[in-house]
């Protein structure tokens, strides 16, 4: 119809912002939690991982708003003497880094072998449908530390120390794939029964083609909703193997790293060093799940017409 107005981009922002905001601010938060860590080597007052330049006089100082405090020191600092804002922003980079990457590695994994198992159904899709059955009924910690001591026990823990950030990716990208296989097998199920992809395998295009053009694009918003909340895991995953001492090294801090090495120090006064980190780290995954629910409902054409 040539009255008829197609919304604009600005106008479907306004109206996301007017039914979701709760997700309006984990965005905000969000980005300003993601654009601290980025300039952390421009806006840190200190190089957490330079260790010539702690002090040990300068051991669990506390914030600002305690009696004792250091005007240098505004969060305080850790039983290193390492200044913990700074610490903070370079490891909830390490942190962030690691998630972002492993979920990319379960999305290229999960998504190809999603789309292709559905599309071409039979054997195939039963294979892949098996695999991931198996992969999920293991737990990825488990996995993922039976991966990691059996690394340290090989080659050492200054190996562990020195590839700690591309191992934590990979053992956690490849721990989690079969949640995109899984939601990426039953969108191209339900797309490839459509008459536009069926017009397209009469005309002659190619299954890979037919799924580029004509399934993946189609398929991308459940993938999208995936995607966040699997970035909330991946993160929380690393936090976990750092706490129990499996994931970053010390001389490497990621928000799990500092949570683990204040963890002694809560009872004896020093609990910031612990408690500071652990809402930073609070912070960041309920941002990201707020804003994966709220974007779950807006790209459900069911949820929109309720």
């Amino acid at each position: 119809m040539r009255g008829a107005r197609v919304p604009s981009a600005a106008r479907n922002a306004r109206s996301f912002a007017f039914e979701h905001p709760g997700a309006v601010l984990a965005a905000i938060l969000l980005v300003c939690i993601v654009v601290a860590s980025a300039l952390a080597p421009v806006i840190a007052p200190y190089d957490p991982f330079d260790l010539s330049s702690l002090d040990v006089l300068d051991a669990e100082l506390p914030p600002w708003w305690r009696s004792g405090s250091d005007p240098r020191f505004l969060l305080g600092t850790d039983a290193q003497g390492r200044d913990l804002l700074s610490a903070i922003l370079y490891g909830t980079r390490i942190s962030l880094t690691v998630g972002v990457l492993a979920v990319l590695i379960q999305a290229v994994i999960g998504v190809s072998l999603g789309l292709f198992a559905g599309y071409r159904g039979g054997a195939i899709d039963s294979l892949v449908s098996r695999a991931a059955d198996i992969q999920l009924s293991l737990s990825t910690l488990m996995m993922a530390i039976i991966a990691l001591a059996l690394f340290r026990a090989g080659l050492g823990g200054d190996a562990l120390s020195r590839y700690a950030v591309p191992l934590l990716v990979v053992v956690i990208g490849l721990a989690e794939w079969p949640y995109f296989a899984r939601t990426a097998r039953a969108a191209t199920q339900v797309e490839a029964a459509k008459d536009h992809v069926r017009a397209a395998r009469a005309l002659g295009l190619t299954g890979f083609g037919v799924v580029r053009r004509h399934i993946l694009p189609n398929v991308l918003s459940p993938l999208i909703v995936v995607a966040t909340t699997q970035v909330a895991g991946a993160i929380m995953n690393e936090a976990a193997l750092s706490f129990l001492g499996l994931g970053m090294p010390v001389t490497k801090p990621s928000l799990g790293t500092l949570i683990r090495s204040g963890y002694d120090l809560i009872f004896a006064g020093a609990w910031w060093v612990t408690v500071i980190p652990g809402l930073v780290l609070v912070a960041l995954l309920v941002s990201v799940n707020v804003l994966g629910d709220a974007l779950r409902d807006a790209l459900n054409p069911r949820a929109r017409r309720r």
